[in-house]
């Protein structure tokens, strides 16, 4: 594994290594980067291509938004609560290949306005199941406010409708990525009705000393149809 970090970080001209807890509290854990071999695992099941957006919570120095852009061509965010993080990944941007397709983003993770294109997201244990809930709910928010807009795009007349090319771009499927997921991140997702869980990618051979059962990612979809409340909003 020693090897393909320092052979992904030399190839992509980034450093992204090392666990930085300088920051950390109850609530935000410390940064700890996403094995490559992790990364490599995912990228080749297919779920992240060249028409997708993707978001990284507590993106660190840069490493999952930038390694995926460059494996997949998918345009990314990375979201980043540390200052002195989010400078050290901010020089990774300019120093990677794929840099032109990553945005990083200063800002807590339940405070970021999720943009209406992104349609993948991906959290390595970064904060609380607390703040991951508020996370999940502006999501499901923006997937519903997009699923209600194209549900009434029938109703525009032919003219508008040729020229609505914006309508065609908005994503209806959004898939979750958890990486390393905690028994209490694994209850609270079950617990959520808007969820389907959609695939757990088994990572125990890419890490065999440890033999740990948390070396896995859990990908969990949204589901198109969304309960609403009697003022019609998000019931969630």
């Amino acid at each position: 594994m020693v090897d393909s970090e320092q052979r992904w970080d030399r190839l992509l001209r980034i450093k992204t290594g090392g666990r930085d807890d300088s920051h950390a509290g109850a609530f935000n854990f410390p940064y700890e980067p996403t094995p490559y071999c992790v990364l490599e695992r995912l990228a080749s099941r297919g779920y992240i291509g060249k028409r997708n957006t993707l978001v990284d919570y507590g993106c660190g120095k840069g490493r999952v938004p930038l390694f995926m852009s460059y494996q997949t061509r998918c345009r990314s965010y990375g979201v980043e609560y540390d200052e002195d993080i989010y400078n050290r990944a901010l020089r990774n941007v300019r120093e990677c290949p794929a840099g032109n397709r990553v945005n990083i983003m200063l800002t807590k993770a339940d405070t970021f306005e999720v943009p209406v294109e992104a349609d993948r997201f991906y959290f390595f244990n970064p904060f609380s199941v607390e703040i991951l809930k508020r996370v999940l709910k502006r999501i499901m928010e923006t997937h519903y406010v997009n699923l209600t807009k194209l549900a009434a795009a029938p109703t525009l007349s032919a003219a508008a409708s040729q020229v609505n090319t914006a309508a065609a771009a908005v994503p209806t499927d959004r898939l979750l990525f958890f990486y390393y997921p905690s028994q209490e991140y694994i209850s609270a997702l079950q617990a959520m009705d808007e969820l389907t869980l959609v695939e757990d990618i088994d990572c125990t051979d890419l890490c065999p000393d440890t033999a740990n059962e948390r070396e896995r990612v859990v990908v969990f979809g949204i589901s198109e149809t969304i309960q609403v409340n009697a003022a019609g909003k998000p019931a969630f």
